[in-house]
């Protein structure tokens, strides 16, 4: 049966699942693994979000039952690469909607993005791994009750969390990082956007004890942002 090509689909399940035309990029997982937090800047319709699709799935200790997916590809003819297949909590986020008007705006959708992060791991809310203090913050979080400030540690504050409880450190795959930067630009809320940003990325990928891995995909290059 002869393979279909599709532009359009970016859930690396997906794309396995209905045999489409797949150009095997399963060695980004080795270029991932060689340093600690790598940035990926490609132009638009690249497979950014593809790849990090990809990541998430062989990553991910959520997905060990899609571990299939990856039967016959490059990265499972190396073992050593193997051995981290579904071993890690990952958190995967996407910025590419956050492209509103307004930084309040921007804020929200920030804020509804962590909750569905946290829908996704609800079982650690009753973990005995995390304190009191810990179940609240998160509680906030999935309700969408937590202010600017709390947001800009939430992806440190998770990491550590998902940490204590799972007793592996973290994956965070972060794709198109520069969407509400380029929004901030055109609507003119760009200083607070790249302090919001900023403090968001610090905190989560350099002074982040519990951050086995980072990776960031995006059209614009960090240092001209």
């Amino acid at each position: 049966m002869m393979k279909r090509i599709t532009t359009g689909t970016e859930n690396f399940k997906e794309f396995m699942d209905k045999n489409y035309y797949y150009v095997d990029k399963t060695m980004l997982i080795d270029d991932v693994l060689s340093d600690k937090v790598m940035l990926y800047t490609r132009p638009r319709r690249f497979g950014k979000t593809l790849n990090m699709s990809m990541l998430y799935y062989f990553f991910s200790n959520q997905e060990k039952e899609n571990a299939y997916l990856f039967e016959g590809l490059n990265v499972s003819k190396h073992q050593h690469l193997m051995l981290h297949q579904n071993q890690y909590p990952v958190i995967f986020l996407s910025l590419k909607d956050m492209n509103n008007d307004t930084f309040e705006d921007q804020i929200y959708k920030f804020s509804s993005l962590i909750s569905k992060i946290i829908d996704k791991y609800e079982n650690v809310l009753n973990s005995r791994s995390i304190n009191a203090r810990q179940k609240k913050i998160l509680k906030k979080y999935q309700n969408l009750e937590s202010n600017q400030n709390e947001l800009k540690e939430s992806l440190f504050n998770l990491s550590n969390i998902f940490y204590q409880h799972y007793h592996q450190k973290v994956i965070i795959l972060i794709d198109e990082y520069d969407v509400p930067l380029q929004s901030a630009y055109q609507h003119d809320y760009y200083d607070e956007m790249v302090d919001f940003i900023r403090s968001v990325f610090s905190s989560a990928l350099k002074t982040n004890d519990a951050l086995e891995r980072g990776v960031l995909t995006g059209c614009l290059r960090i240092s001209k942002e």
